[in-house]
């Protein structure tokens, strides 16, 4: 990881804007996605056991973030993806699990271990045995970084209403799986 940039608690409230930014940059979001995307991550941290984790330089300029709670099966995510999981037999991860809604570093900053150690740092505080979260359904290196760390496909060819492209949601059982480690 790059000696200047430090990973630590973040005020997700208190600096949505700036985090929606690298969101913007590192998804290649527009100015009503973002907006759109804004009140989704307020009202996210509502949630109980909400918590976000910022990547910051020594100027105190955030390069990446990441953020979620704890699955519940009422959630807006999970009942879009539930059908594809029971059908595929693997519904059972929505129980018990800490969902892994936001992982984003600006694209300056990628490749470093700025990701891993913001999802790593995150769950490594997760009282849940196992996470899961939603990615592109295509071979990128978000998804060679999810599976380095454990997480294996669940579902694939998920359709978000809105969402150009389809998703797979993925799970990996906690604590993630380090570098070297079996």
């Amino acid at each position: 990881m790059t000696d200047d940039v430090v990973i630590g608690p973040l005020d997700l409230a208190a600096r949505v804007d700036e985090a929606l930014r690298v969101q913007a940059l590192a998804f290649g979001l527009g100015d009503d996605e973002v907006a759109v995307r804004r009140q989704i991550v307020l009202r996210h941290l509502t949630y109980p056991g909400a918590r976000a984790l910022g990547a910051t330089t020594s100027d105190g300029r955030l390069v990446g973030f990441v953020y979620g709670m704890p699955n519940d099966r009422a959630h807006w995510w999970s009942t879009v993806v539930e059908p594809y999981l029971r059908a595929q037999g693997t519904d059972g991860w929505l129980d018990h699990s800490f969902v892994i809604t936001e992982l984003h570093v600006r694209p300056g900053y990628q490749s470093r271990g700025i990701g891993r150690a913001l999802i790593t740092g995150i769950t490594d505080s997760a009282t849940e045995p196992r996470s899961i979260l939603s990615a592109i359904d295509a071979e990128s290196p978000a998804r060679a970084l999810y599976r380095s760390l454990g997480y294996a496909d669940l579902a694939c060819r998920v359709l978000f209403p809105s969402a150009p492209k389809p998703y797979a949601v993925m799970g990996a059982p906690l604590p993630l799986r380090r570098p070297g480690a079996h």
